[in-house]
C-alpha cells in the first residue's frame, strides 16, 4: 500500500503561482511513477503532469505545458507541481497519484491516490 498526502493548495489571483507537494509513504517511492490530475466541478478527472521513477522523463497536458513543472525528490519521498501563470480555468481539486509500473497519462491506470487539495484561481 501507498499513502499519498497532498499539500499546498489555496486561493491565488490569476497570474500568480502555487506549489503543490505530495508526500508518499508505505512503499519504495523510487519504484513508483507519479502523476498529478485535477477535477473541476462537473468535469471528469483530467491528466495534468506525470514523471517517471527517476525524474528523467516528464509529461504534461497541453493546457499546462510551459506553465507547470513536475519534479520529484526520491530521498524525501515527495513529488511537487510548480504552477506558474495560473489561470481561472486551472481552478480544481488537484490529486497526486502513484503507479507501480511505468508512467501513464490515464487516471484509471494509477494504483494509489491522495485525498486532493483545492486550488482556486480568482480573476
Amino acid at each position: 500500500q501507498v499513502q499519498l498526502v497532498e499539500s499546498g493548495g489555496g486561493l491565488v489571483q490569476a497570474g500568480g503561482s502555487l506549489r503543490l507537494s505530495c508526500a508518499a509513504s508505505g512503499r519504495t517511492f523510487s519504484n513508483l511513477a507519479m502523476g498529478w490530475f485535477r477535477q473541476a466541478p462537473g468535469n471528469k478527472r483530467e491528466f495534468v503532469a506525470a514523471i517517471n521513477w527517476s525524474g528523467g522523463s516528464t509529461y504534461y497536458a497541453n493546457s499546462v505545458k510551459g506553465r507547470f513543472t513536475i519534479s520529484r525528490d526520491n530521498a524525501k519521498n515527495t513529488v511537487a507541481l510548480q504552477m506558474n501563470s495560473l489561470k481561472v480555468e486551472d481552478t480544481a481539486v488537484y490529486y497526486c497519484a502513484a503507479r507501480r509500473v511505468g508512467e501513464s497519462l490515464t487516471a484509471y491506470e494509477y494504483d494509489y491516490w491522495g485525498q486532493g487539495t483545492q486550488v482556486t484561481v480568482s480573476s
